[in-house]
């Protein structure tokens, strides 16, 4: 297995993923902020989650005035760095959406989650962004006993809760090897509401698209405070060029949420890593299959999850690099040799054709967890306050979702999305350090040592177990 190319090895911001090298240079030279300004609505993050919200409310009322500020550049976070799963998946499960909101709000949430990832693509075909949106589905494979109990069970779980095949189906064997040719497989489970993309040229497409229906975009504007309304003063985004006054803020800063002042215990930020390999032949995929780019994980406890990109490489990434005391965001932790080596090992264990390939980008950046693993989406009148987030992983689609109910809210129309139960959801806080420290990286350890059991015992490990209960999972 060839080593890969160091992290820095490309220029500017290129250097950030795979996603990345494939944006057109030189940027385009967006303003920074140097005085006050006034707007209607001001969008703090140039995410996924406020290009969305952006577009969304451009297209709900043109004559909004709509800022968005940015302490980077757009795409420059999780957005332009993730796995490029468009999915259904929601941070928290059904069961637990059940339990808390009842059977009819849990199905609510999942249909608009799976209709999102058609929504997407829709809109990227419409605003002319070609991100390589394949629609094929995704599988998560099944390579050991335990995996095969637990497995069956999901598929158990959703029938109880009233889903069909058409949302999760079991694979066999050889139905399994007729999709993925992956090494060691039992079987898999199967749902068909997942697409791949390049999520770098969707953000950034995504950027262009709301600056030409009107939208101001600042990039380069650090953030120093968000202010809710008080004593007649109107909520503000105070940043070191200017103060941005506004009817309504809406915070979409997910992991970099505890670098503003407050709001150090809402969200943990945790690393999430991933690798690349070279542009792989014909002969591997004759044999590896994801014609349809059908995106892959398994059914381990320590999160993977990989796609087969439109130039034929393959991108992979897991969990594993370990939560930073106070929750600190830097540059220097988006590389943890370790971790990146344990990706190139694993997904060579998948793929044994893989032993000897050249790796060539390893990349990392933080996505945000919430005490209660509950993404949420809402807004406070009496402040002015909006916001959305806490994703765990999940956001490329539940940020159109997010956007799109976001805009509703803040114009105040009466929707199938504002009833949704993740509408005003309220997560509690993270513990204070060091408890926050001990308590996050136990629970990774755990996640690995639950894997490390299942693969000598063969059976479900009851640590796994406890910590979904834990989660509320």
């Amino acid at each position: 297995m060839a080593q890969d190319v160091a992290p820095g090895a490309a220029s500017g911001y290129q250097r950030l993923s795979l996603w990345w090298e494939a944006v057109p240079v030189p940027l385009p030279p967006r303003p920074t902020l140097t005085q006050d300004l006034q707007v209607d609505v001001c969008i703090v993050g140039a995410g996924f989650t406020g290009l969305w919200t952006a577009h969304a409310l451009a297209l709900a009322d043109p004559s909004l005035r709509i800022a968005v500020v940015e302490r980077e550049v757009a795409g420059f976070g999780a957005s332009g760095r993730n796995g490029g799963w468009c999915s259904a998946l929601f941070a928290t499960s059904d069961a637990a959406l059940a339990r808390q909101h009842g059977r009819e709000a849990m199905h609510a949430m999942r249909q608009a989650m799976q209709e999102t990832v058609d929504v997407v693509g829709t809109a990227a075909a419409g605003e002319g962004i070609d991100c390589y949106f394949a629609k094929g589905g995704s599988v998560d494979l099944v390579r050991s006993e335990a995996q095969r109990v637990r497995a069956l069970a999901e598929v158990d779980e959703a029938r109880a809760l009233g889903f069909g095949e058409d949302d999760v189906r079991w694979l066999g064997p050889d139905e399994t090897r007729a999709l993925i040719g992956a090494d060691g497989v039992l079987g898999a489970t199967f749902t068909p509401h997942c697409a791949a993309l390049q999520p770098a040229l969707l953000a950034r497409g995504l950027a262009d698209a709301v600056e030409r229906r009107g939208v101001r975009v600042f990039e380069h504007t650090e953030v120093l405070d968000i202010r809710p309304r008080s004593a007649g003063s109107p909520p503000s985004v105070v940043t070191r060029g200017g103060t941005v006054e506004a009817e309504v803020v809406v915070r979409a800063t997910e992991a970099w949420t505890p670098t503003l002042p407050g709001l150090h215990r809402d969200i943990v930020p945790v690393y999430s890593l991933m690798v690349a390999t070279e542009p792989l032949g014909d002969s591997f995929w004759s044999s590896a299959g994801l014609e349809e780019r059908a995106t892959f994980a398994d059914h381990r406890h320590m999160i993977i999850y990989g796609q087969r990109t439109a130039d034929g490489r393959i991108a992979f990434g897991g969990r594993g690099a370990p939560y930073h005391f106070g929750s600190s965001v830097r540059e220097g932790y988006d590389a943890e040799p370790a971790v990146h080596e344990l990706l190139r090992r694993t997904l060579t264990g998948l793929f044994p054709e893989l032993d000897g390939a050249h790796f060539t980008h390893a990349w990392g950046g933080p996505l945000g967890i919430p005490r209660d693993w509950h993404s949420s989406v809402g807004l406070d009148r009496g402040s002015g306050m909006a916001w959305a987030g806490g994703y765990v992983g999940d956001g490329v689609s539940t940020t159109n979702l997010a956007g799109r109910t976001l805009a509703d809210l803040i114009t105040g129309a009466d929707t199938a999305l504002t009833a949704l139960p993740w509408v005003g959801h309220r997560s509690p806080q993270w513990e204070p350090e060091p408890l926050r420290w001990l308590g996050v990286n136990a629970g990774l350890w755990a996640m690995r040592l639950a894997d490390r059991s299942e693969t000598r015992r063969g059976r479900p490990s009851r640590v796994a177990g406890a910590m979904g209960r834990l989660l509320g999972q």
